[in-house]
Order: C-alpha cells, then structure tokens, then sequence
C-alpha cells in the first residue's frame, strides 16, 4: 500500500509538469485507488480560461479511464503556492471527488506541511443522489 508521503511526493511531481503559462500557478495531483494503484495530472490551463482542467480533476479522469471508480484519497500540491494556507481544491473538483468517494484530501502548504482533511469537512453539503 501507498503511505501518504509517497502520494504527497507524486502530486509534487506532477505539479513541475503543469502547464499553466497565464497564471504561473502549477498545481500537481496524485489519487489512491481502492485497488492500491496510484494516478496523478497537473493542471492544464487555456488562454479560453473556462476549458482549463484542474490537476484533481485529470488525476480522478485519468484513474477513471483506467476502470477505477473508488478512490478514497486524494494529495494536491502547488510548488508554486508561496502562502502558508497552500492550494485547496476548488469547489468543482470537491464535487467530483465526492462523486467517486474520496474520504481524505492531503493539501501542501506553502512552507511544506501536510494537512489531512476530510472531504466531509471540504464539502458538508454535497450533491448526492
């Protein structure tokens, strides 16, 4: 099984590969399977800013695609994040790890701490069918 560092490490990773040339803001994701398999995207941004794809939401799609519908965590990661608060998953990215059952969302501060959140705590009143 994947530890959380390793997870954490992955969303960094994928952050150096972002491509975000309007904002400078290169956001990396990694997503854990119930399967154990691990999946990570960065954010791909457009000059048309609406049609630009979140790292969470690529790394869940990506996970997806493959036939993994269960993903109980989810590490987000800004490199380029220079506040204490870190990047947090936008409200749209919240509902889509909702739909594919995260429990845990690991986010990285801008001064390298990890913080561990419940996805209840994200998202209290999700859509939910």
């Amino acid at each position: 099984m994947r530890t959380d560092a390793e997870l954490v490490d992955a969303a960094r990773r994928a952050a150096e590969k972002a491509y975000a040339p309007y904002s400078n803001f290169r956001v990396g994701a990694s997503v854990l399977t119930s399967e154990g398999a691990m999946f990570s995207s960065a954010n791909v941004e457009n000059a048309a800013y609406p049609v630009s794809q979140c790292a969470e939401a690529n790394a869940i799609n990506f996970a997806v695609s493959q036939g993994m519908t269960t993903i109980p965590v989810v590490a987000v990661a800004c490199i380029d994040a220079a506040d204490v608060a870190g990047a947090y998953p936008c409200g749209r990215c919240r509902q889509i790890m909702s739909e594919f059952g995260v429990e845990r969302v690991l986010v990285t501060t801008g001064v390298g701490e990890v913080r561990d959140h419940s996805l209840d705590d994200l998202l209290p009143f999700r859509f939910e069918l």
